[in-house]
């Protein structure tokens, strides 16, 4: 038997933390080590847990939950963080993406909704729906950025040279928010194929998860906006 996901819980709302709870430990396969109430106890707890995935509020008062996704996701890359928003395509909760989370999901998700998600970014997945990948690339597309700090992020040479042109196809897709079985209707791929395509992406470019994809792709002028 695998060992259970071990989720850290962090909201402002103690009811919030109760109901999520309910939830989640219901679940043969999800374990909760902790919860914690701001963002400065987030980064305290998951130091102190090491858990498999933080569910993050992103509207707390004091360090908020961009700052301390940031933070967490820097000093440990293997803790997944998936955002909690009041509002569908909340600018906050692009605000933590970019700074590492792995995916969003609105507080009034459905149980289903909510395992699901916690599920998909333990193994990589990341939870972000086609729709808001096409709004994050929009959003990005708006965003200021210095000279410097573009030009940092975009590698001198090819940034997909090790990739196969298969892989690359695979890329492509997931920067334009494709599911494994959409890549697989459109490349005539069977989804375990697909599957690992998407995987050797992940490992070659040393990516997080999918949602780390398409910020990539972003970064480095190859996703398509508007």
């Amino acid at each position: 038997m695998t060992d259970p996901i071990r989720v850290l819980l962090v909201d402002d709302q103690s009811l919030i933390r109760i109901g999520f709870r309910l939830v989640l430990e219901a679940e043969p396969d999800i374990e909760i080590v902790g919860e914690a109430g701001d963002g400065a106890d987030a980064i305290a707890q998951t130091a102190a847990l090491q858990p498999d995935v933080v569910l993050m509020d992103v509207r707390m008062p004091g360090l908020d939950g961009i700052a301390a996704t940031e933070q967490i996701v820097h000093e440990h890359p293997q803790v997944r963080v998936l955002v909690l928003t009041t509002f569908d395509l909340d600018e906050y909760a692009f605000g933590a993406i970019r700074a590492g989370a792995s995916g969003f999901l609105l507080k009034d998700a459905q149980r289903h909704e909510l395992v699901s998600a916690v599920r998909a970014v333990h193994r990589g997945d990341g939870a972000l729906a086609p729709r808001a990948t096409r709004a994050l690339l929009d959003h990005l597309a708006t965003q200021p950025a210095t000279a410097a700090g573009e030009a940092a992020a975009r590698p001198a040479s090819d940034p997909l040279v090790e990739l196969t042109d298969r892989e690359r196809d695979v890329f492509h897709a997931i920067a334009q928010g494709l599911s494994n079985s959409e890549i697989a209707e459109s490349f005539f791929l069977s989804e375990s194929t697909v599957k690992t395509h998407v995987g050797r992406v992940l490992a070659k470019l040393d990516a997080r998860d999918r949602v780390h994809i398409v910020i990539l792709a972003y970064q480095w002028g190859l996703a398509e906006t508007g």
